[in-house]
């Protein structure tokens, strides 16, 4: 038992503690076996004196930097909110929780995907029961899940000669949402005037009150109706009538055609088509989110209800980031197939089309718009 015991331990130290020469270190190691040879073969008592100081040297950069790398709390800040190719800002928090001794020459680094990435942090004193908050900027390219698996600590302390490097496990899960890019000019003229004539009898921005109802996440706190609050002692939102209102419905086929999985092709072309579609429905759902639409999302078979607020437009950069394309054989979701009905009741529909599908050739002919993938730059 003891032996397996053992065991474990051993496994735990590799996994989290490590430890390498630098190349100051391997020159010193090798003098050191120098001085050893020679004072084995000559009995000099001046070169066991030197080696003795020597081997100290290596046990006490042991010691020294073990205590470093002891007794530190770490905390991660990631935002809340992350976009594919746009510069973010993530910040750690490290404390020093010993009573006496500080921590030197700390460098900090994440692990992604087990490799351990430089952001650029430094701690060159931390004295004792101190704590330090370091910013760094954060670029993530891909959209979809991102998961930091935790934190490795470096130290060279106290001499240099070696690098010992502790892993804390520290993880933090994102959802990247696609990049956003800006609507050509000529595209937001087109959508202008498509919207336009589109007012709807129902509750939206204007003066007269339509409803009254609870407070949701998301909505505008201007809107709080402070009265029917106080009296019923639950916050509560007025809702207005709407004057020029426009509901607009985006919709994002994932299931392909069979002959869009072609041998010929590379995978990586494929891939490049739904993700210039993905960029496409997330940038003119953000257009439409500024100009105070009412947005609907259909992203394959997921069905998102109209919406307004930031919270609703990040619950669609959400499903947008996490879908990806089912090549097998998958009927139509009948939310997509019925997406002319839409635009027969003054609504605003949009599809957006990452492959040519003979399947959606009735839906086309009744939609408002049809966009293909490769119609933003």
């Amino acid at each position: 038992m003891r032996i397996e015991q053992l065991r474990e331990f051993v496994r735990w130290l590799y996994h989290y503690r490590s430890i390498s020469l630098t190349s100051e270190g391997t020159r010193f190691v090798l003098l050191s076996f120098a001085v050893g040879i020679a004072a084995i073969n000559t009995g000099n008592n001046l070169l066991y004196l030197l080696l003795a100081m020597m081997l100290s040297l290596i046990v006490m950069s042991g010691i020294l930097s073990e205590q470093c790398l002891k007794q530190l709390r770490i905390r991660r800040r990631v935002p809340e909110h992350v976009f594919a190719n746009c510069p973010t800002t993530a910040a750690l928090s490290v404390t020093n929780r010993k009573p006496r001794l500080p921590t030197f020459s700390l460098r900090v680094m994440d692990v992604v995907a087990g490799v351990a990435v430089d952001r650029g942090i430094h701690l060159l004193h931390l004295a004792p029961r101190a704590a330090t908050l370091r910013s760094y900027p954060l670029l993530i390219t891909r959209r979809g899940r991102y998961r930091i698996e935790g934190i490795k600590l470096l130290t060279r302390f106290p001499f240099g000669l070696f690098v010992k490097a502790a892993t804390v496990p520290l993880e933090a899960d994102l959802v990247v949402y696609p990049e956003v890019k800006p609507l050509p000019e000529m595209l937001v003229e087109e959508l202008t005037a498509l919207g336009h004539d589109m007012a709807t009898p129902r509750r939206g921005q204007g003066s007269a009150l339509y409803n009254l109802r609870r407070y949701q996440a998301g909505d505008d706190s201007r809107t709080i109706h402070w009265k029917t609050s106080a009296r019923q002692g639950r916050l509560m939102v007025r809702e207005t009538e709407a004057e020029d209102q426009r509901q607009v419905t985006i919709a994002l086929p994932t299931a392909a055609p069979e002959f869009w999985e072609n041998p010929d092709e590379p995978p990586s072309a494929r891939e490049r088509v739904f993700e210039q579609a993905l960029v496409l429905t997330a940038s003119l759902a953000s257009f439409f989110h500024g100009r105070g639409y009412a947005i609907r999302a259909v992203i394959g078979a997921q069905a998102i209800p109209h919406g307004m607020g930031r919270a609703h437009l990040y619950q669609i950069f959400r499903a947008l980031a996490l879908c990806h394309p089912v090549l097998e054989a998958a009927p139509l979701p009948e939310a997509l197939l019925r997406l002319g009905e839409r635009t027969a009741t003054g609504e605003l529909s949009i599809l957006v089309l990452p492959w040519a599908d003979s399947r959606l050739t009735a839906v086309c002919r009744g939609v408002s718009r049809v966009f293909r993938a490769g119609d933003l730059p």
